[in-house]
């Protein structure tokens, strides 16, 4: 009785904790817990049967396994439990969500006693979870000439596992609570530091508003006062769950606020209530549907306008916002889901149609987006294996076709890509599309979530039709600390033997690779044509097209191959003018969320949408800079659209690196990289021989926007800055304060400078030694008045600069170098005026593992500048992180100061910071 008492041993130290009793996903576990359960004498009975009714994971885990088994006795008669009728069984099993409890299902329907088989084809008839081993066995029996098959199939083909279930209510009553002012991070509801902990659901659900308990006493306490409502959680003046899609975030909110998606499955909510003045960031937005939740758009808070039309202006020229109707904290609110209208009292506020979209009523009657996905393919494989029509059951996609209107680069992808559609028509934006996914890539910190879902819905092997799969280990790669040594190895185990290449070889036979996510996916997508769907915000490929997704949408897309949105609206983005010698490309970037802004008066016409950037003559390494920093600027996703030269370049990179991983020893028993390389090679010949250009948006398309980027108005390196100080809250931390290089003065004191991050490549690694020699050579030395911390992306990029040189240019003026046989087992907290070659990895960026020291100001070429990411605020003064160009961010350290104009030119003398221009091509077909 050891695995129990060990169980019974970490209660009590999770009790302290004022935690639960674990959920167990154990076999041994659960197999000592069975056998207390038999033996009616044992003093652990009464406990080990609520454990195994209450406290069992479902899905895959080797648990459920073992439970499958033991309610299968029940229900057979061969074994005797008061308290476990085969009744209560068989409920057990319907709530097992898939793998074993389907097999034991299938084995009673299909057995010989015809009163079991026949309770056991109804609770199949619930199940939705089946996979191809599952459908076979009913085919089987179905040509055998099973009746309880036929009966089975017949029921999947019209769907009753959807059809019986409840309609969602009429009416559904909300208290509000404001959790903060301006947009919120994703970093509110489930810190960074806390990665370690998600899927450990309870004792992440601590970490809610970052450990602030006066918050969480306060809406304990709006619960109990409003105990028949649900709390909607809002983010006034702002936007929702910016920064990433952090599933995390959501199943926080569901714990909080939420409900049981099962009685016998503990910490597992479902169905939230999350608003925001300016609505949902679109990733955030389709976590919550995998949660069956509801995403409200507010608009309660709008840019006030003068006679003509045009935005007021404050004194900043900023533009003055008024307020059409309260949703301050404790506000009752009415969301009718017949009249698609929000009211307060009998007073209509809104239509809120774009949150009960005829999809998104299903996600929630189906209690997630996972159900309705596997019932619409349950229902396919039924009505294949009848022979008959697929009835019209669930909402009919909408199909949208403009007769005479050329189709947007993601629209496409997205035709090119479909499945379920009708035949030969052509969709534009705003239509429902099912499409096949390519390239999928799962992170570190939400990895073992995904594994979790994996189980659940009972998925063993990845689907066939992904090209390739990636499980990566940067979010975790700063420290090697007791947390990792738990987590990591037992995650890439699982994904590994689930068919992806992981960053971790489990078997220990290629050395560990810890490279950003995001530069892996940009290196292994292969084809302008593909979709990419990864487990981090910033899957936003300079190929194809990317989109980030929750934990739960990769585990999707990993066990089914597919995908299902609508096609996004674009905007397109062109340049005009010259850049001038001393700019980075960086600066392009942040200069285009400025422009935008002004020319559309405030309005953000990124967000939500695809930025179709014409970028041209810029490789896919460097390209990214812009297409990454597209999560900032709250679009949906991003496309570069490149000359033909342009891209056969950039495949031929990502085909060398990827060669570079199968030489290694990192490719799999699938071949997958091998098979990647082999795509590569057949998209630069199609190219070469002008078999199928680049692909080019048709020249009559139509975009919500188009945006003209003046290069000409660059004249100085610009800085997005979170505003620590403006009185207006809503006002901090957003990533629409772009400020020039002047604005500073050259005065504004830093105290930690971070080269790092999915924002930089190899070119910037090559321009920090280019400036510390510039440095030297003007002043006889580089002398660091702040610390450096300095984290290249990938370790390829690092086997390059060490080729080429470079790397024995950083390592002579740094005080620290990463050393992979020795990795630090625990965060710095403290650091010296020196340069710090840090291992590949997120590093700083992710703000899990390291962090400035609180209330510095950090000048930084990553993309994280929300409170407390980064740094966290002292008591004397609040952290602030900006953002910049790699040179900007290497002088600052060494001034220890932002530059002036003069000190920056001096010190980029020589260098070729970028090379792009405008195309001069023409690049729409």
């Amino acid at each position: 009785m050891n695995t129990y008492n060990d169980y019974i041993k970490e209660i009590e130290e999770r009790k302290a904790q004022g935690l639960s009793p674990k959920p167990i996903d154990s076999s041994d576990l659960l197999s000592e817990i069975i056998a207390q359960i038999k033996d009616s004498g044992n003093p652990h009975r009464e406990d080990s049967l609520k454990f195994f009714i209450y406290n069992t994971l479902p899905g895959t885990t080797s648990a459920a396994l073992v439970k499958a088994q033991f309610l299968k006795e029940i229900i057979l008669g061969d074994a005797v439990v008061a308290e476990i009728t085969p009744t209560f069984a068989f409920e057990q099993l319907s709530h097992m969500k898939g793998g074993p409890s389907i097999k034991v299902l299938l084995d009673l329907a299909l057995g010989e006693d015809a009163a079991i088989a026949k309770e056991a084809a109804e609770v199949l008839k619930t199940q939705v979870f089946l996979y191809e081993a599952d459908t076979d066995r009913l085919e089987a029996a179905f040509k055998n000439g099973s009746e309880i098959a036929k009966d089975i199939l017949e029921s999947y083909l019209q769907a009753e596992f959807f059809t019986k279930l409840p309609e969602i209510e009429e009416e559904i009553e909300v208290v509000t609570f404001i959790a903060g002012v301006g947009d919120i991070s994703t970093d509110l509801l489930s810190p960074g530091s806390d990665a370690h902990s998600r899927s450990d659901r309870e004792l992440h659900g601590q970490c809610i508003f970052e450990h602030n308990k006066d918050m969480q006493s306060e809406l304990k306490a709006l619960k109990a006062e409003h105990p028949d409502k649900r709390v909607m959680l809002v983010a006034e003046k702002g936007t929702m769950g910016v920064g990433s899609s952090r599933m995390s975030g959501v199943n926080n909110v569901a714990l909080w606020t939420g409900i049981p998606g099962s009685p016998y499955v503990p910490f597992i909510n479902i169905a939230p209530v999350i608003a925001g003045t300016n609505g949902i960031s679109p990733i955030f937005l389709t976590t919550v549907g995998v949660t069956g939740g509801i995403g409200i758009d507010l608009k309660n808070w709008v840019i006030q306008r003068d006679a003509d039309g045009n935005p007021v202006l404050d004194a900043e020229g900023e533009p003055v916002l008024e307020q059409k109707y309260s949703v301050e904290t404790g506000t009752v609110l009415t969301i009718n889901t017949k009249t698609k209208k929000l009211y307060k009292g009998d007073q209509e506020l809104m239509d809120i149609s774009a949150s009960l979209t005829p999809q998104k009523v299903e996600f929630i009657k189906a209690g997630g987006s996972y159900a309705v996905v596997f019932g619409k393919k349950l229902q396919t494989i039924a009505a294949k294996i009848l022979g008959k029509e697929i009835p019209q059951v669930y909402a009919t996609s909408k199909e949208i076709s403009v007769e005479g209107q050329g189709l947007t680069a993601v629209e496409k992808i997205f035709n090119k890509n479909a499945v379920g559609n009708t035949p030969g028509k052509l969709l534009h934006a705003g239509s429902d599309v099912r499409v096949e996914v390519n390239i999928v890539g799962s992170q570190d910190t939400t990895g073992l979530m995904t594994s979790q879902e994996l189980e659940m819905m009972a998925a063993t092997v990845i689907s066939p039709i992904v090209d390739g799969a990636y499980q990566s280990g940067c979010h975790t790669a700063s420290v090697w600390d007791s947390k990792s040594k738990a987590n990591i190895p037992r995650l890439m185990k699982f994904m590994n033997d689930f068919g992806l290449i992981t960053a971790r070889d489990p078997k220990g036979k290629y050395h560990a690779m810890t490279d950003v996510i995001h530069k892996v996916l940009n290196d292994i997508t292969v084809s302008d044509w593909d979709i990419i769907i990864g487990g981090d915000s910033h899957t936003r490929m300079s190929k194809g097209v990317a989109f980030g997704a929750d934990s739960g949408t990769v585990a999707l897309a990993l066990a089914t191959g597919e995908a299902t949105m609508p096609i996004p609206q674009s905007v397109k983005v062109t340049f005009k003018g010259t850049m001038k010698s001393y700019m980075d490309f960086r600066d392009v970037v942040h200069a285009t969320q400025q422009q935008m802004l002004k020319q559309f008066g405030g309005e953000n016409v990124f967000q939500g949408r695809v930025i179709e950037v014409h970028i041209g003559t810029l490789t896919s390494d460097q390209a990214f800079t812009f297409t990454d920093w597209t999560a900032e600027m709250k679009a949906k996703a991003s496309i570069c659209i490149s000359e033909d030269e342009t891209l056969i370049e950039s495949l031929e990179i990502s085909r060398d690196r990827i060669q570079i991983m199968i030489d290694k020893g990192m490719d799999n028993e699938n071949k997958v990289l091998q098979g990647l390389v082999d795509k590569a090679n057949a998209r630069i010949q199609e190219l070469k021989t002008g078999i199928k250009p680049a692909l080019k948006p048709d020249a009559n398309a139509n975009y919500y926007a188009e945006v003209v980027i003046d290069l000409d108005e660059i004249a100085e390196p610009m800085i997005a800055d979170p505003d620590v100080n403006n009185e207006d809250v809503s006002k901090r931390y957003t990533h629409d304060t772009i400020r020039p290089l002047s604005y500073y003065g050259g005065t504004k004191k830093v105290d930690l400078g971070f080269v790092g991050s999915c924002m930089v490549h190899k070119g910037d690694m090559k321009i920090l030694a280019q400036i510390l020699k510039n440095i030297e050579e003007q002043h006889g030395k580089v002398e660091f008045k702040a610390p450096l911390v300095v984290a290249p992306p990938t370790y390829n990029i690092v086997d390059e600069l060490k080729a080429e040189g470079d790397w024995e240019v950083l390592q002579k003026y740094s005080g620290f170098e990463f050393d992979d046989n020795a990795p630090k087992d625990a965060a710095r907290t403290k650091y010296e005026n020196m340069l710090y070659l840090e291992r590949p990895g997120c590093n700083l960026c992710m703000g899990n593992q390291e962090k400035a020291e609180p209330g510095d100001t950090v000048m930084a070429t990553s993309t994280r500048l929300f409170q407390g990411r980064v740094v966290k605020d002292s008591g004397e003064k609040k952290g602030e992180s900006l953002l910049s160009s790699t040179p900007v961010v290497v002088l600052s350290t060494i001034l220890g100061r932002t530059p002036t104009m003069e000190e920056y030119e001096a010190a980029v003398d020589g260098i070729v910071l970028t090379k792009f221009k405008p195309s001069q091509k023409q690049l729409v077909m």
